[in-house]
């Protein structure tokens, strides 16, 4: 079984996150630790919950997302997973960061590149990787069928969904990613994303203003 933690990081309010399975195998999901109390307050946690981080997987590479990939590399031996079309993304980060007025030392190093359709394990459970471009070229989910649950990035959120005016953002694209999709999935399934609250498939069929629910 898999269990997971949510810790509210950097300005920008990203949401990053902690997955392990029984046995304390763990992924670190979009490390957006900025401060030095943010990676500190992640490493505490590891220590302290005896975790054995595994995999750092990246939904997508803006730099909210990416803000602690090199604290992670760094204190845990991680390499980065992140969908191929992302890696322009990753690298124009730190240009990102001066632009925003937030500098961040960017992690420079080897990448794994997902397959979406091809699984990626955290201990012993298997998350679906699903391709979900749209709010950025290479956005990808991760999803657990046993449990309903899908990392969902910046591409869905409770009554909302991520912006599209960035560079490799389309409306058009994010709306047929969630709809074709997201919205395939049970309406129960719980969607974690990369701002603000929790929220299910079924809410946002119905609920969510900007992309209407497949009839």
């Amino acid at each position: 079984m898999l269990h997971y933690n949510v810790f509210l990081f950097s300005p920008i309010g990203e949401n990053t996150y902690v997955l392990h399975d029984d046995d304390g195998r763990c992924a670190i999901i979009d490390p957006g630790c900025y401060a030095q109390a943010e990676r500190d307050c992640l490493a505490d946690h590891i220590s302290q919950q005896r975790l054995r981080p595994e995999i750092l997987l990246n939904t997508h590479c803006h730099l909210d997302h990416v803000f602690g990939n090199r604290f992670v590399a760094q204190t845990w031996g991680l390499t980065p997973h992140i969908h191929l079309l992302e890696r322009p993304v990753l690298e124009f980060a730190p240009v990102s960061g001066l632009i925003w007025n937030m500098p961040f030392d960017a992690y420079q190093g080897p990448l794994a590149f997902l397959d979406p359709g091809k699984p990626v394990s955290v201990g012993g459970e298997r998350l679906e990787v699903f391709f979900l471009p749209g709010h950025s070229p290479g956005s990808v989910g991760f999803y657990h069928a046993g449990q309903g649950f899908i990392f969902s990035g910046d591409v869905l959120f409770r009554e909302g969904v991520g912006r599209t005016d960035l560079p490799g953002g389309d409306f058009s694209t994010l709306a047929r990613s969630i709809q074709e999709t997201l919205y395939q999935l049970p309406e129960e399934t719980l969607v974690l994303s990369g701002h603000g609250a929790e929220t299910t498939i079924g809410w946002e069929k119905r609920h969510n203003p900007y992309v209407s629910g497949v009839s």
